[in-house]
Order: structure tokens, then C-alpha cells, then sequence
């Protein structure tokens, strides 16, 4: 299937809108070689142990200019880095993870920004589901049991009043 970018939309060589399998809204064209290129860096990055980060080391280790991280600032609502006292931007580990899935949902696997914000809502809602906590199941004998031997210690420090 060929894609085209024509006024931001997606097209097939018979010109209708394709939608993306996995979110419904429509991938952008993108070429194997800037494609290939993007796969090669994206997934070869080392993130350094530090606390916070410069906007140009982020933009150095995910080889994309600075104004491309300011741009997604606006587009993203994950990516929300600190500013410092003098006005830099600070960003942590997790927001340079963030630059890096966003670098991959746009550039290897082709969403279009507004594809690829909802794919991370998508997939922060999946993460917030939490498992219940494995809690013991205890027969009600022994909680019977247990509430005896507890009031069996109140009646006994009551009585020493």
C-alpha cells in the first residue's frame, strides 16, 4: 500500500484516507531511507545516570535539533520538562524516554502527531491499570481466630486499670 502526505492527510494510490490498524488515525508517508536512519538511532541510545539534562545533550543523544524538542513540548503533554532558575530546560530520564518513544512513533512507524499522541494516551491508560494486590486468602476460621485473641488482650488491659 503507498501512502502520500497531501494536506496532512494519508492517501492510497486510489486516493482514500488509510487509517492506522492499531489507533484508527491515519500514518504519514515516510521514506525506507529516513526510515532505516531513524531505526538505527533509536534504538542505540545510551541514556547517561544523571538527574537532569540540557536541551542540547537531549538533542545530541536523540539526534534531533533542539526547536524539534521545543515544537513537541507544545504537541505532547508528556513531555514536560523543568525550567531552571535561568530559563533552561531540564530535562529528566523519563522525559528523554518520552523523546525517544515519540521520535519512534513518528519517524519508524509513521503516526501522524496527533496518531501518535493519542497512541501514548492509549498506552498511559494500559500502564495505569493496576493488578490487584496479592493479598492471602485467609479462611474465615482463622479471622475468627485472630479477632478472639485480640479481644482476649483488650479484656486483659482492661483489667489491669
Amino acid at each position: 500500500m503507498w501512502l502520500s502526505r497531501e494536506r496532512g492527510r494519508a492517501r492510497n494510490a486510489d486516493g482514500k484516507n488509510v487509517p492506522c490498524a492499531e489507533c484508527g488515525l491515519r500514518k504519514s508517508k515516510m521514506s525506507p531511507r529516513t526510515r532505516s536512519k531513524a531505526k538505527s538511532t533509536a534504538t542505540d541510545v545510551l541514556i547517561p545516570e544523571k538527574l537532569y539534562f540540557r536541551i542540547g545533550e537531549v538533542s545530541r543523544l536523540c539526534n534531533l535539533p533542539a526547536y524539534v524538542l521545543r515544537f513537541w513540548e507544545t504537541e505532547f503533554p508528556q513531555l514536560k520538562p523543568v525550567k531552571s532558575s535561568t530559563g533552561q530546560r531540564m530535562y529528566r530520564r523519563k522525559d528523554v524516554e518520552s523523546v525517544l518513544r515519540i521520535k519512534q512513533l513518528l519517524y519508524q512507524e509513521g503516526f501522524t502527531i496527533p496518531g501518535a499522541r493519542q497512541h501514548l494516551r492509549a498506552e498511559i491508560k494500559t500502564d495505569k491499570k493496576q493488578d490487584p494486590l496479592p493479598f492471602p486468602a485467609r479462611p474465615t476460621s482463622d479471622l475468627k481466630y485472630i479477632r478472639q485473641g485480640l479481644k482476649d488482650i483488650l479484656t486483659m488491659l482492661s483489667a489491669r486499670r
